[in-house]
């Protein structure tokens, strides 16, 4: 497979081209023949023009690659290496939803042949790709596997906004149903991956490695936002606390803050739900995950108090809120925990504006039901700056007084004004 790959007598195909397939397809496109397949029309029509619809990508990064974008079952058919690359979110109940990853298991069940390989990058928990993905390729296409096709695992590790650490520059975790499958999976990924590949040992190896990269720092996180709760109580700043245990050389540089997006606050309930499945019932990451989740109503609580002290009357107040996207210099808004902090201030009805210069008004309106302001008012009694965006980075003191009255709070969750807020209250996680 990977010699009739690098010979371009075979093509590739990744099946959903969101902020992880894209890049990928991308990068394969500039070795060797690709087809990008996604089921929206209107996302293949704005990639053929050259542009990303997830605002990641610039236009060059188009350029010089062997790439046909399609939403057609029949172009997909001339592939012969499959890469699933869809979501794969939880529900309002956090329950892991697998719609997305059991129809693009579909999808190639309906055009895999004899002798082909599928490669899922979706995070799942251990076993999904072999128990529920696989029996779904093995019935639309009559195939068995390793006797037929060959399937195999390789965790994406994609960081939004991250423009250092790249498909290229991480190592590439990569697992496959057999010895063959491995080699050949392995070497295709090397083509594209200049840190090289580690070649797991099963498949199941290769989907707990994914999952618990992200439930790691979902803990630490949730360690630092339990200490911030216990420091405030304290009157100690969280920030001037790690900045000194940071100066011990083996200290873990976690911060607290909103713990959102499509990794961190999404994969620790696929390892829990398959933990409850077997008789187990997580305590610790649990636990971590229960901390981060409620973070966005306590920092609207601890803004609620202020205003009730300083202005009384919650219903007159206004509340600005700088940044919505669940992460610094990105437009990704999914799962996004600035929603939270909107829905409970909404609560007490308070007056509330959000403003961000990566995210989408109508898309934040459509998945949360509010939207942007234009440009930020004044007399405000509290601003809160969830998402250290670059541009927030260069206001200062001036900026946050000409906008607010005299008793406005200024809410500084990653702290990065500490020292410099002089003429108004400020408080940060």
């Amino acid at each position: 497979m990977y010699q009739d790959l690098l010979d371009k007598n075979a093509k590739l195909a990744v099946i959903g081209l969101g902020y992880v397939g894209l890049p990928i397809a991308l990068e394969f496109a500039r070795k060797i023949s690709v087809i990008g397949f996604d089921i929206s029309a209107r996302r293949i029509e704005m990639m053929k023009q050259g542009i990303d619809p997830s605002n990641e990508l610039e236009k060059e990064a188009f350029d010089g690659c062997d790439i046909t974008f399609t939403d057609s079952l029949d172009v997909l058919r001339e592939a012969k290496f499959f890469i699933v690359a869809v979501p794969t979110p939880v529900d309002e109940h956090n329950v892991p939803d697998l719609k997305p990853v059991q129809r693009a298991s579909e999808t190639v069940g309906k055009v895999i042949k004899k002798g082909d390989y599928v490669v899922f990058e979706s995070t799942v928990y251990p076993g999904c790709t072999e128990e529920d993905c696989l029996p779904i390729i093995e019935k639309l296409s009559g195939l068995k596997a390793v006797s037929d096709f060959k399937i195999g695992y390789s965790p994406e590790r994609i960081n939004p906004g991250d423009k250092q650490h790249t498909l290229a520059t991480i190592v590439k975790v990569v697992s496959g149903c057999d010895a063959e499958s491995l080699e050949e999976i392995a070497k295709t990924y090397e083509l594209v991956v200049r840190a090289g590949v580690h070649r797991a040992s099963s498949i199941k190896v290769a989907e707990a490695a994914k999952i618990i990269e992200n439930t790691q720092r979902d803990l630490n996180i949730a360690l630092m936002n339990e200490l911030s709760l216990i420091f405030d109580k304290m009157n100690i700043n969280t920030y001037e606390v790690l900045e000194a245990a940071g100066t011990k050389w083996n200290f873990l540089r976690f911060q607290p803050g909103l713990v959102g997006g499509h990794c961190i606050g999404v994969d620790p309930y696929y390892l829990t739900y398959k933990a409850k499945e077997l008789g187990y019932h997580s305590e610790v990451i649990l636990a971590g995950r229960s901390i981060n989740d409620n973070m966005g109503k306590y920092v609207a609580r601890k803004v609620i108090q202020h205003i009730i002290k300083n202005n009384g009357d919650v219903k007159a107040a206004r509340v600005l809120i700088k940044g919505a996207t669940f992460k610094e210099d990105v437009s990704d808004i999914r799962n996004s925990k600035v929603a939270d902090v909107v829905n409970a201030l909404k609560e007490f009805y308070v007056n509330v504006d959000v403003e961000d210069p990566f995210a989408d008004s109508a898309e934040l309106e459509h998945e949360y039901g509010f939207g942007l302001v234009n440009e930020p008012a004044n007399e405000y009694d509290a601003v809160i700056i969830p998402v250290p965006h670059r541009q927030y980075k260069e206001l200062g003191d001036d900026y946050f007084t000409s906008i607010t009255k005299p008793h406005a709070l200024i809410a500084d969750l990653k702290g990065i004004f500490r020292n410099k807020i002089t003429n108004r209250t400020y408080w940060s996680l």
